[in-house]
Parts: structure tokens; C-alpha cells; sequence
């Protein structure tokens, strides 16, 4: 069957293939989605089996060969992602969480990292680069199932105005923390001790925050009053993907120059209404990107990395439960808060699936196709048990007084909500983070 896909596919032109590949990824994440909304599974973790079925390691229906040129919509969908990111950046909002919800971010997020850093490194004796790269990869959290859990169960109070906050810091800190992990991996693949090896990174990196910076400058003179819908959106969408392809050009990831980007504009003009577009814009984006992301799963590197990825599982739950703790008890937050914070931000999905993806391309094949492997099939396994372990967090805190939902979840686009307070607009928007 394989031999007879692969020659269909040998009889195409090159457009043709790459037209017919981009309308089976679509197809087939919307096919598997059916079945794990019936399920109560999240949106993602469709996605990802779809990707797993349709590849080359089950029903071949994508030859290998394609995916090598699927690359592009990685950079565009984390391009997307980063933006969306941006968004919680406004000076409003940052005065409004305080310094205590920022140092608890910090606290959840890097005694995750570290953990699993070390613990890899030293139980399994993993390269410091894999290892490092892992830690990293392992401080973000994905809002959307807990977002969802709040939405459904109606919950409201001081516990979930303090969640609300992390989950919306987390992924931020999580692409400085893998921003700078990279540079210094990179540094060191470069084998030279020269000033260069480890300043040129993080020149790139610092050039790009400031590219991302003058485009939302420019991004907020060109979208005047008298500018149409249509035209807010090219212009939104062609800048996003000038920095995409900028980052590329100098291997950089464009991760942290978008998310300037996003929160350069938004300080400036206070335009919440340009992401609510970008964000009807993206969900065909964002399902090729998961479902390329299962194809690219190697099922032989799962049996090399199974229990490496159980230790990452185990120990990145224990570092963000013990982190939330000891960030909450060092400001001084509720019981609730330092008792059941950590149960709600065990789930890991769309940025830590991009980063991954960042990740294999500095890393030789072999080290690489492991990384990637432990990230998706955590990411999976994270998006099961997320949504329970947010609703036990939020009954046991006292945020509800029913474990029945008040409202039934929508049938579509998961993540998707009406706008919560200012802090957390947006942050619903997709089940990419």
C-alpha cells in the first residue's frame, strides 16, 4: 500500500502534492477530533493522533519525504502563538498581578525546569544539551484545559484570579527560560570557545526583540481608524510572517521577537479587537501544525525514550506542584493557592510542542528524534489527565460548590471563550498554548 501511495504521489507535480498533503492533514485532524470530543479529550490530543495515523510510522497516507518540506508552518503557526502571547503584556495588567503572582510564575516554572534538568541528567546520564533543552521545554504550562474546566464549572474567587495570572505569565517565562538554553546549546555545538560562539546567539536573540519591537511601532501607525477589517488583518499577518522569515534567515526562533511584537502593539493602542481577528484567523494553522507534529512522532524513539519520558512526566508534575508551594508561601497567598495552584498547571501542549520541533533542529538527528518523541507523547498524556486534576484543584480550593458544570462545553474549538477580566483576555483563545 505504501508502494502504490508513493507512486500516486511520484505522478504529481510539486504544487499538486503539496496542495493534496495540506487538505489530508485538515481532513484528518477534523476526522479525529469527532471522535475525542465524544471522548472528552482535548482538541490537541486529536490533533496529535491524527498526525500518528496518517504518518509514515501507521497508514503512510503522507510519504516521509513531504514532511521535510512542511517545515514553513511550524515558523508561521509559533509565530501565531507568540503574538497571542504578547497580549498579556500591558502595563495595566502587570500592575494589576503585582510582584507575588510574577514570583510565583517564577518559582512554578524554574523548579520544574531545574528538576527534570537534573534528574535526567544525572538518572539517566543524558547529555547536558538534551538535558538542559528538556528542563527548559518543561517550564510551560498550556492554559487552555484548565481555562476550559473554569469556564464549564462557572468558578470564580481569589484562587482563580491568582491561576488566571500564572497561566497567563507561564508560557512567557517559559520562552525566555528556552531562548536562553538554546543560545548556550548552540554555543556549545559550535565546539569554539570564542567570544563569539556565545555572544552571537544572544545577539541574534536581542536583535530580533527589537525587530519585533519597531514592527509593532509600525504596525500601530499603519492601522489607523480609517482602516478596514481586511486590510487590519493582511497587514497584521504579512508582518507576522516578515519576522517569521527574518528569524529564520538567522536561525533564530521567532518566538520571543513575535511576542514583542504583540506586546509593543498592544501597549500602544490598547487594540484588543486585532487579536480577536488574528485569533479566527489561525485555528487551520494551528491543526496542521499538531497534526505534522504527531507525523513527525519516530514510534521507534518512544521505546528508546519510555522511561526517560515517564521520569520527565513525574518529575515536571513534582516541580510544578513544589514550585507553586514554595512561590506561594514565600509571598504570602492563601492556603488554597499554595495547596492546589500546582494541580492546575500540569497541562503541556502547543508551546512546548513548538519548542520542541526549535529544539530537534540543534540537536543531531538521533538526540533530536528522542526530545521530540518525550515532548509529544507527554504533551498527550498531559492533556488527559490535565482537565481532572484543574477541576479537583478548583473544587478543593473552594472556587465551586458543585462538581456539576453549569454550562455544557461547545462542541467546537475548545479553548474558545467569551473575554474574561482584562487580566486574561485572550488567554482562552485556541488550545495552542
Amino acid at each position: 500500500m505504501r508502494q502504490a501511495i508513493e507512486q500516486i504521489y511520484m505522478g504529481m507535480g510539486d504544487a499538486t502534492r503539496v496542495l493534496l498533503v495540506l487538505s489530508i492533514i485538515l481532513f484528518a485532524g477534523f476526522l479525529v477530533t469527532r471522535i475525542t470530543k465524544k471522548l472528552r479529550l482535548p482538541d490537541v490530543s486529536g490533533y496529535i493522533l491524527a498526525g500518528i495515523c496518517i504518518g509514515p510510522c501507521c497508514l503512510g497516507l503522507v510519504p516521509e519525504a513531504m514532511l521535510s518540506k512542511m517545515g514553513f508552518i511550524s515558523d508561521i503557526a509559533l509565530s501565531f502563538i507568540a503574538f497571542g502571547v504578547g497580549r498579556f503584556f500591558k502595563k495595566a495588567v502587570l500592575k494589576e498581578t503585582g510582584a507575588g503572582v510574577v514570583v510565583v510564575t517564577l518559582f512554578e516554572a524554574l523548579m520544574a525546569g531545574v528538576l527534570v534538568t537534573l534528574a535526567l541528567r544525572f538518572l539517566f546520564a543524558l547529555p547536558w544539551t538534551l538535558a538542559v533543552l528538556l528542563g527548559a521545554i518543561a517550564t510551560a504550562t498550556a492554559p487552555a484545559s484548565t481555562m476550559m474546566t473554569i469556564r464549564q464549572y462557572g468558578a470564580k474567587g481569589p484562587f482563580i484570579n491568582t491561576l488566571l495570572q500564572v497561566v497567563a505569565l507561564d508560557d512567557a517565562v517559559c520562552l525566555l527560560v528556552f531562548s536562553a538554553a538554546a543560545a548556550a546549546v548552540s554555543a556549545g555545538a559550535a565546539g569554539s570557545v570564542s567570544a563569539w560562539a556565545v555572544a552571537g546567539p544572544l545577539a541574534y536573540n536581542a536583535g530580533a526583540l527589537v525587530l519585533g519591537a519597531l514592527c509593532g511601532l509600525l504596525l500601530s501607525r499603519l492601522l489607523g481608524p480609517k482602516r478596514s477589517k481586511d486590510n487590519r488583518l493582511i497587514l497584521a499577518v504579512a508582518m507576522l510572517l516578515l519576522l517569521s522569515g527574518i528569524c529564520a534567515a538567522f536561525d533564530v526562533s521567532p518566538l520571543l521577537s513575535c511576542m514583542v511584537f504583540g506586546a509593543t502593539y498592544v501597549n500602544i493602542t490598547e487594540d484588543e479587537a486585532l487579536f480577536e481577528q488574528v485569533n479566527g484567523f489561525t485555528p487551520p494553522i494551528t491543526s496542521m501544525f499538531f497534526v505534522l507534529s504527531g507525523m513527525s512522532l519516530e514510534l521507534s524513539a518512544l521505546s528508546v525514550a519510555g522511561l526517560v519520558g515517564a521520569v520527565y512526566v513525574v518529575v515536571r508534575i513534582a516541580g510544578k506542584y513544589l514550585g507553586a508551594y514554595c512561590g506561594a508561601a514565600a509571598t504570602r497567598q492563601s492556603t488554597p493557592v499554595k495547596r492546589y495552584l500546582g494541580l492546575a498547571l500540569i497541562p503541556q501542549a502547543g508551546v512546548a510542542i513548538g519548542l520542541a520541533f526549535l529544539a530537534k533542529r540543534i540537536l543531531p538527528d538521533e538526540t533530536g528524534d528522542v526530545l521530540l518523541a518525550i515532548i509529544l507523547a507527554s504533551s498527550v498524556l498531559y492533556e488527559l489527565m490535565g482537565p481532572w486534576c484543574a477541576k479537583k484543584a478548583i473544587f478543593l480550593s473552594g472556587s465551586l460548590l458543585s462538581q456539576e458544570p453549569v454550562i455544557a462545553a461547545p462542541e467546537e474549538n475548545e479553548g474558545e471563550e467569551k473575554a474574561e477580566p482584562v487580566a486574561h483576555k485572550g488567554a482562552q483563545h485556541g488550545t495552542v498554548l
